[in-house]
């Protein structure tokens, strides 16, 4: 045969003897009447063909011999059913089909002439195996179950895949061997058995065109489409873990499959049973067609009655064949309007309940009426189950996520550690499984060495007093304006008498900003500003306008002018979750060195606490070299922290500057995480000078001066022994010559802490990386301001 397929064990001819003996034997049999005289007609005219029986090697003959080849099959191919049967001669193996059923023809059609025909997951060398374990089981008589479902895939003409079962009649084939064929001994066949994929192994017992295959096989092909549909609908939504977008991409091109509609859509919006509302799904590629641009909306208002009473009273699905009419029949409302708004003509929406509880509606909309309507919603009755799985167990991972994301953010628990706390719950439930009495005691670790650093808002709360200020001495200035016009038009004394307050108080303001300030002036506003503004609004055009720019200025939760203080809290809200990001990425790599506690916090800057040492770690021996790892660590990562705080600065509305300080703790402490706290805190009398020292080192002065040991543009490490100061000059040094610190080193004494003296510093100044696009280039703090100024 020209087209075999390359290697394969067969040797293939194409033959009709076997239909032939079975009209004969009919004869034999002494068949009588219209069906005697039918078949003699048949064989007296397939004598006229002999290569009808010799076999035929050219699958061009096949063209030729299309006449006789279709009368001898008339019996297996009844005419009557063509129409119907979606069925086809073949050769094995082979894309070679002939004597096609009408409706198997106008499927063929439909898919384009570009489109090959091929077997679902079969490759050529699954071919070659499958030939040889049906000359085992057809020959040689052995039951070597290989049976599973063979598919062809085929689109229709609107580019919809449909799938096709495939069912094998092999009644009229034979097969021979060639005198290349070898003998199967029953070792062979373990040996094959054994190696049921290396395609060699068959190679080797069963040679390339070892075998000759005469005859041909009937394929009869079944629609499975909607099994097939609802099988990857299951696997989709229960089994694979994909991305939103393309789980939801899948779901739309199952739908279509189903439906037949290559451009249904597929939606889901969510039901918030606290709130009673339609909320959009978590994730910005999930799209609702109830809510289409609102995040959420009232369920009754959002639906008509007879919606509202489907969904959620029967739980029934509810179909809408054609949008234009509804929306005249229900005064245009508000679902009407959001359909039509997406092109929407037709629509099927369907509740996905889960153990009675209604957990959203699930969409499917059409661009032409009619085509989704009340008895096509049927074919959800199947899927509707799987939905509901599916949504619950994405609602669960989404909760799952929430309790992991308040772990992370609101408790102490670092997973370095959690396995500690892992063991002592299980030993709780233990305990409570027993006799129903059980507590959770506080966890102990000992011999712990403490590293503590802190990048900090420099005059935090004198900017921020500044921005209060600024604001105050704004808003009366309006108010003096408003209150100056009011008097050009009407001439009260309660006017003078509200300027001068508003006078007394702007000098006061302008003096000192105390405690009270604030809100001395929020009394003065609220008891005799506001009821003047209500006033005013009313008395001329020109005055409203006044008034009512003056309201839109204030904040409605305090009625006080906010614009200075909110850049001064954005500002330093932006910088803290950068910067509490940056130290997040950067405790990954350091999780590396060693495992080890870390904790980090925001005020007006972000400080941090590492805890690391044998008791910490979970069958790992510890060495002080990663312990001098991690200082190391810390201190290039306080620098590159610093860096990021001035990078920011470019796009705020306020420049802040930053002073940062380590605290270098030489003695191992106990850390007890203490379970009515929910937090880590050093543990006995002796280790709380650690915390008196953390509470008030930034504050500390130089020895003898009045300077602050903590500086802009610089950082402080603070320490008591002559070996931590030796090891800190070495990292210095290192980080001097990687361009990380300049070249002006301080040590000094600082003046004692509450009882806590011999404290000493190393101060160096940070070099400065002003362009992230440009490592290499780096300036010190003064260049630095003068680039952000």
């Amino acid at each position: 045969m020209k087209e075999q397929i390359r290697d394969f064990p067969l040797q293939i001819k194409i033959s009709f003897q076997k239909v032939i003996e079975v009209y004969k034997e009919q004869l034999e049999n002494g068949i009588g009447g219209i069906s005697r005289e039918y078949i003699e007609k048949i064989l007296g005219y397939i004598e006229s063909f002999p290569q009808l029986t010799k076999g035929i090697e050219d699958p061009a003959e096949l063209i030729e011999l299309r006449e006789p080849i279709k009368i001898l099959l008339d019996d297996i191919f009844p005419n009557i059913l063509s129409s119907n049967e979606i069925k086809t001669a073949s050769v094995p193996y082979h894309n070679i089909f002939f004597n096609r059923s009408k409706r198997l023809k106008g499927i063929m059609h439909d898919a384009g002439e570009d489109f090959t025909l091929e077997m679902r997951n079969m490759d050529e060398n699954m071919y070659y195996i499958q030939a040889c374990i049906h000359i085992l089981n057809d020959y040689y008589g052995y039951d070597i179950d290989f049976s599973r479902p063979l598919y062809y895939d085929i689109p229709d003409k609107n580019g919809i895949m449909h799938h096709y079962r495939i069912a094998t009649n092999g009644d009229f084939v034979n097969l021979e061997p060639t005198d290349k064929a070898k003998k199967i001994s029953e070792e062979d066949v373990d040996r094959l058995i054994q190696n049921f994929e290396n395609v060699s192994v068959w190679k080797e017992i069963f040679p390339p065109q070892s075998w000759i295959f005469s005859g041909f096989v009937i394929l009869n092909l079944t629609d499975v489409t909607m099994d097939e549909a609802i099988s990857e609908l299951k696997t989709t939504l229960l089994f694979e873990k994909a991305s939103q977008k393309d789980e939801l991409l899948k779901l739309q091109k199952i739908f279509r499959s189903i439906y037949k509609i290559p451009d249904l859509r597929v939606g889901f919006t969510v039901y918030n049973s606290q709130d009673s509302v339609f909320e959009k799904m978590e994730g910005k590629d999930a799209y609702s067609f109830i809510l289409r641009e609102k995040q959420e909306s009232d369920c009754k208002s959002g639906l008509c009655e007879e919606g509202f009473r489907k969904l959620f009273e029967e739980r029934s699905l509810f179909s809408i064949p054609n949008v234009k009419a509804y929306a005249q029949k229900n005064n245009n409302n508000m679902l009407s309007q959001q359909l039509l708004s997406n092109d929407v003509k037709s629509c099927i929406l369907a509740p996905v309940i889960k153990n009675n509880k209604l957990l959203g509606i699930l969409e499917l909309v059409s661009t032409r009426k009619n085509e989704l309507n009340s008895i096509n919603t049927i074919k959800l009755d199947e899927i509707l189950p799987y939905i509901s799985t599916a949504v619950d167990r994405n609602r669960t991972e989404f909760e799952n996520r929430i309790k992991a994301v308040i772990q992370s953010e609101c408790t102490s628990i670092h997973p370095s550690v959690l396995w500690v706390f892992e063991k002592e719950a299980k030993k709780f439930i233990r305990d409570f499984d027993e006799d129903g009495l059980a507590s959770f005691k506080d966890i102990v670790f000992k011999d712990i060495f403490p590293l503590y650093g802190q990048i900090d808002v420099v005059g935090s709360s004198e900017a921020r007093n500044q921005a209060i200020q600024k604001d105050l001495l704004n808003q009366l200035k309006i108010i003096v304006k408003i209150i100056d016009k009011a008097y050009e038009k009407e001439k009260l004394p309660i006017y003078e008498q509200v300027k001068f307050r508003i006078a007394d108080f702007r000098k006061e303001l302008k003096e000192s900003l105390n405690a009270s300030s604030e809100q001395k002036v929020f009394n003065l506003l609220k008891k005799e500003v506001n009821p003047i503004m209500s006033h005013l609004k009313k008395q001329s055009p020109d005055l409203k306008e006044m008034v009512t720019a003056y309201q839109k200025e204030l904040n409605p939760e305090t009625g006080i002018i906010y614009n200075h203080r909110k850049n001064y809290d954005e500002t330093v809200q932006q910088i803290n979750r950068t910067m509490s990001r940056y130290i997040d990425r950067k405790q990954v790599q350091a999780q590396e060195i060693y495992p080890h506690y870390f904790e980090r916090y925001k005020t007006d800057g972000v400080d941090h606490n590492i805890y690391i040492g044998a008791s910490m770690a979970q069958n790992k021996p510890f060495n002080k070299v990663y312990l001098y790892n991690l200082r190391l660590w810390q201190l290039s990562t306080m620098i590159e922290m610093e860096n990021r705080f001035y990078q920011l600065q470019e796009d705020t509305p306020i420049k802040l500057e930053a002073a940062s300080l380590i605290l270098v703790f030489n003695t191992t402490l106990s850390i007890r995480y203490r379970m009515d706290e929910k937090k880590f805190d050093v543990d006995g009398t002796y280790n709380a000078r650690y915390e008196i020292i953390k509470k008030r080192i930034d504050k500390a002065f130089i020895k003898n001066t009045e300077e602050r040991i903590t500086q802009k543009g610089k950082i402080a490490i603070i320490y008591s022994q002559r070996g931590d100061e030796r090891e800190y000059l070495r990292y210095i040094k290192y980080l001097q010559a990687k361009k990380y610190l300049g070249e002006e080193v301080e040590i000094l004494e600082l003046e004692d802490v509450q009882g806590v003296v011999g404290l000493k510093a190393i101060r160096v100044n940070i070099l400065y990386t002003p362009d992230e696009a440009d490592p290499e280039k780096t300036i010190t703090y003064e260049d630095l301001m003068q680039e952000l100024n």
